[in-house]
């Protein structure tokens, strides 16, 4: 017997991607525990694994080897991403600030979010040059440096603040990373106290003696007192010449954490042996967190933290036992030097040699590896009695959300057609209109409706995305958005956490609403499998109406948006679309196509690019304007990595019965091609203006921050279009 999924009871929110958060996440995705819902908040769709961050340095891997997919992760987990930056944490109210969205509820809460490196209070340094966590920007502004200095754009000189072991082991990877680029580098690294605390004699022996081979100078006992364009200046006056300041001085807490009341220990927040923080419903890991028995700041401990927090956060949502961490007094210690040579230091004891670098190699990636590969967990099985077709109509895929999982172009069509038409002479439109027209007295007003299913696990970014995609008609029309009225279906949800997820929709509506100067004036809610989102929307008309039917030949077409939508996230449902690429549709999906709107207002024939894709758009205009169209498939925009997984073969629910409109569209055969019928969430304007005009309204568009492009032409010939990949 198959039964309706459980009600969702507790919140269990994750503040940070960091080792320990990751590790939870895979877990729970084994594991998931019915009634949680969980939530993961990180400012990227990538969490870096610092481990490998020498040997990226050095060039031994490329940026992807040490990123972990949060969106993979997420999507395994069956948790909901948010990508944010936290601002704080309001213990009273139980609600964690987002920045630029509402408060995030939790039940219990869990802190992973690392350290930063830069140098308190130091002139100059956020001008002119970077710590080294968080590894993101480090990551970009090295390789750009790197770049610079291969082209021979940039002198080969480097000063780093900060002579601990993690600063030494990076001056050494860029040292070789710079001498692979041909270049003689110059590396000073400035320790204002003795360097290498905590290494033991012979290894710190070892590691002085790699630096001199490598060029790499070292100052003890002087501190920085300035950054300026061209280098460091120390206390004793000397100033030390530099193209690119990095700052590696020590661990601090990120700022935010002493706002939040919890005790902090160092600026770090104090945990107890159960990793749970003063406050009994927040739990911290990983470098961000003080054990009770002081450590280093090490990976190997966040790591060692995981299965501890995962079982007691289980513990805490189902009233289960806690376990204690006991980490552990000394830890091996696996030094990079530069090349593919590695020193191991513990207990006093020194190795080294290239095959303890094969050593951490294996070590490193066996840790990237169970994310890259995660285990493919068993689909719930079939009753043993069902209807004939069951498992077809099922399908090999899941079903898409957005307009991935509309009803198809031709049974809607017929549907339609099949209806008796009233002779109203106040009902403008025409079967087929993007929206309804109506005549009110001296008011010519527009009414759609549009309702999507979920195809993200944020109901505040789907309800983003679920209004702008409603008004797209309303656009389309060359309407102005006046009011709109609500549709949402929730899934089962305890009766605290139906309202807060509505007070999470329905603010991220009003505001996309409000800044097209509409307002939500009501609505309806009921519950059922899964999230459901849809508006109702009116606008008002000051012109005609803009239709399908007004193209003329000669006319160019220009569309507003990049198109892979569709795509990318069939791809994300599968685990097969990069974290970023995910990101980037879901940032294009989010943007309002008003101001679009108002600099096509000249256009002879609009759309919006929706369900039926760019290819079953464009043909609904051919058809009413009874004109052919030519399209330019290399001036098509895509989205990153549409085209990449179109040539991999995923394909949206939709796609094959648009491609079936492929007998009145002559197309090359090409990966670019198929996604002329991927179905679009939310897409951009589609638009035939005058030829004459495209040129200004392209370069508007531009200065509003639309990816616009010109994309072809209307034609005098039959309502075909030709496709042309030049």
């Amino acid at each position: 017997m198959m039964h309706a999924p459980l009600p969702l009871t507790r919140e269990l929110v994750l503040i940070g991607g960091g080792h320990t958060h990751a590790l939870v996440l895979r877990r729970w995705g084994m594991n998931p525990l019915p009634g949680a819902r969980l939530t993961l908040i990180n400012p990227g769709p990538t969490a870096p694994y610092t481990g490998m961050l020498p040997g990226f340095v050095a060039g031994h891997y490329d940026r992807d080897a040490l990123s972990i997919d949060l969106v993979q992760l997420a999507r395994f987990a069956g948790a909901r991403l948010i990508l944010g930056a936290v601002e704080g944490i309001d213990r009273v109210a139980q609600r964690i600030h987002v920045a630029g969205r509402v408060p995030v509820a939790y039940d219990l809460s869990s802190i992973n979010i690392g350290i930063t490196s830069e140098p308190p209070d130091l002139p100059g340094f956020a001008e002119h040059a970077i710590a080294a966590k968080p590894l993101g920007p480090y990551a970009q502004r090295w390789t750009s440096f790197r770049d610079a200095v291969a082209r021979g754009e940039a002198v080969p000189k480097v000063a780093m603040i900060g002579g601990g072991v993690g600063g030494i082991e990076l001056s050494l990877a860029m040292a070789h990373g710079l001498r692979e680029t041909g270049a003689r580098p110059e590396i000073t690294v400035i320790e204002h106290a003795a360097a290498l605390p905590g290494l033991h004699a012979r290894s710190r022996a070892a590691l002085l003696s790699e630096m001199g081979q490598l060029g790499v100078t070292l100052i003890e006992g002087i501190a920085p007192v300035a950054v300026t364009a061209d280098g460091i200046t120390l206390s004793d006056g000397r100033k030390i010449a530099s193209a690119f300041m990095i700052g590696v001085a020590g661990a601090r807490a990120q700022g935010w954490l002493g706002d939040t009341g919890l005790v902090l220990q160092d600026g770090f927040v104090a945990v107890d042996a159960e990793l749970h923080t003063s406050d009994p419903l927040i739990y911290a890991a990983g470098d961000c967190a003080a054990l009770p028995t002081a450590r280093p700041k090490a990976g190997v401990y966040a790591v060692r933290e995981a299965p501890v927090l995962a079982h007691n956060l289980r513990a805490d949502l189902t009233g289960g036992p806690r376990k204690r961490y006991k980490p552990q007094a000394d830890y091996l210690k696996l030094i990079s030097l530069g090349g593919k040579s590695a020193l191991a230091d513990k207990y006093g004891g020194r190795l080294q040699g290239a095959w303890l670098w094969r050593w951490k190699d294996r070590i490193d990636r066996k840790f990237m590896d169970q994310f890259a590969h995660l285990p493919q967990m068993p689909a719930p099985a079939l009753p043993r009695e069902a209807a004939l077709g069951l498992q077809a109509a099922l399908g090999d895929k899941p079903l898409c959300g957005g307009c991935g999982a509309k009803v198809g172009g031709d049974t809607l069509g017929d549907t339609l057609q099949a209806l008796p038409r009233n002779a109203r002479t106040d009902v403008l439109s025409q079967p087929g209109d993007d929206a309804a027209v109506l005549r009110m007295g001296e008011v010519t007003q527009v009414l759609t409706t549009d309702h999507l299913r979920a195809l993200t696990e944020d109901p505040w970014t789907m309800a983003r995305i679920a209004a702008i995609h409603a008004m797209g008609d309303i656009w389309a029309m060359g309407a102005t958005p006046q009011a709109a009225t609500a549709t949402v279906i929730l899934p089962r949800l305890a009766e605290k956490m139906q309202a807060q997820w509505l007070h999470e929709i329905m603010s991220s509506a009003a505001e996309i609403f409000a800044a097209e100067g509409a307002e939500i004036v009501g609505g309806h809610t009921s519950l059922g499998s899964e999230l459901t989102i849809g508006f109702s929307v009116t606008g008002l008309l000051d012109r005609p109406a803009i239709t399908l039917a007004g193209a003329r030949a000669g006319d160019a077409l220009i569309v507003t948006k990049p198109i892979g939508s569709g795509t990318i996230m069939a791809a994300e449902m599968a685990m097969q679309a990069r974290g970023d690429w995910v990101a980037g549709a879901l940032l294009a999906m989010t943007r309002p196509q008003g101001k679009a709107a108002r600099a096509l207002g000249g256009a002879h024939a609009m759309t919006d690019v929706t369900g039926f894709g760019l290819a079953g758009h464009l043909l609904a205009i051919c058809r009413a304007s009874n004109l052919g169209a030519e399209l330019n498939l290399r001036s098509i925009p895509t989205l990153p990595g549409a085209e990449q997984l179109a040539a991999q073969g995923v394909r949206s629910s939709l796609y094959l019965q648009n491609r079936a409109l492929a007998a009145d569209i002559s197309v090359p055969a090409n990966p670019r091609t198929e996604l002329l019928f991927d179905p679009q969430t939310a897409g951009g304007l589609l638009a035939a203006v005058p030829a004459v005009q495209a040129g200004a309204m392209l370069s508007q568009l531009a200065q509003a921050g639309y990816s616009a492009a010109l994309i072809g032409e209307m034609t005098d010939t039959p309502p075909i279009i030709q496709v042309f990949d030049r």
